[in-house]
């Protein structure tokens, strides 16, 4: 599967891929109304800056690598 949406997800997961999409889509416009949404879905201070770090490292290190050239592992197949 590669689209989340399409997934069976609990709501509090669901929000916080949605996050994760709009973290990496269109940064400048995560706002405090996202945080208190995945607050509002049992999510701590602690578990959303988490995520957010993990989301932010992965945007910018997949950059990185797409800026260099680095191609997917043979293994990874066609996505």
């Amino acid at each position: 599967m590669h689209d989340y949406r399409a997934a069976d997800l609990e709501p509090r997961h669901r929000a916080l891929c949605d996050l994760a999409a709009k973290l990496t889509a269109a940064p400048a416009t995560v706002s405090q109304e996202d945080v208190d949404v995945l607050r509002s879905h049992g999510w701590s201070d602690a578990a959303i800056h988490d995520a957010i770090q993990v989301i932010s490292y992965f945007n910018y290190i997949n950059r990185v690598a797409d800026a260099v050239g680095i191609e997917d592992e043979p293994e990874w197949g066609d996505r």
